[in-house]
């Protein structure tokens, strides 16, 4: 139960975030904002390592180089998700996001990618994903 309120409030930090970036994109720029955007998150994050903080930066050369990576999608993403949110709209843009996540997601656990546990690939996976995209196309006939 924790995990699912959990996801639901990144859900709702998500969208926030990704409309709140593009407002800010369109006064001052894409990347500009981005950069506001991984530097303010970069002191957050440093301020709650310091007070909170229970794990070991010198364990660091014992993590899979890509694994590293994190950053540089952060980067990635939140100028794709501010590009997505202007040109599409928030919802169309957000739905789509959330489609290609879900058939990522599923291709990493059923391959067991990046150390993760394979787990078994049944019809009602490509079934769920098949019923959000035809409710997004329906969702986009109307908008």
């Amino acid at each position: 139960m924790v995990g699912i309120v959990f996801s639901i409030i990144a859900g709702i930090f998500i969208s926030f975030q990704g409309v709140f970036n593009t407002r800010v994109s369109e006064k001052i720029g894409l990347w500009e904002t981005n950069t506001i955007v991984m530097g303010s998150g970069f002191f957050i994050a440093a301020l709650l390592m310091f007070i909170f903080g229970n794990g070991s930066l010198e364990n660091i050369g014992e993590i899979n180089k890509l694994y590293l990576l994190g950053g540089v999608l952060g980067v990635a993403i939140v100028f794709c998700v501010m590009k997505g949110i202007a040109l599409l709209g928030t919802t169309y843009s957000i739905a789509i996001i959330i489609i290609t996540q879900l058939i990522m997601c599923s291709i990493i656990d059923t391959l067991g990618l990046f150390e993760n546990p394979p787990i078994r690939f049944d019809f009602t996976k490509p079934l769920g994903v098949a019923i959000m995209i035809f409710g997004l196309i329906i969702f986009k006939l109307r908008g």
